[in-house]
């Protein structure tokens, strides 16, 4: 809504007004997407650091 806002006080035409909204959310859509696939990764890395720790601790303190 803040987009529709802005473009309107601008004076542009509601169509373009509208398409440039929908696109800025689509774009807020797909940063969403990415940060929650970066999360996954970031807890996957974690994962697989923790077991090779382990590995190491185990070869090499037994």
């Amino acid at each position: 809504m803040e987009v529709f806002e802005a473009f309107r006080a601008i004076d542009i035409s509601e169509d373009k007004v509208l398409k440039a909204a929908a696109a800025l959310s689509k774009r807020d859509d797909d940063v969403a997407s990415l940060k929650t696939d970066t999360s996954i990764l970031k807890w996957m890395m974690g994962f697989v650091l923790a077991i090779q720790v382990a590995i190491f601790a185990k070869l090499f303190l037994h």
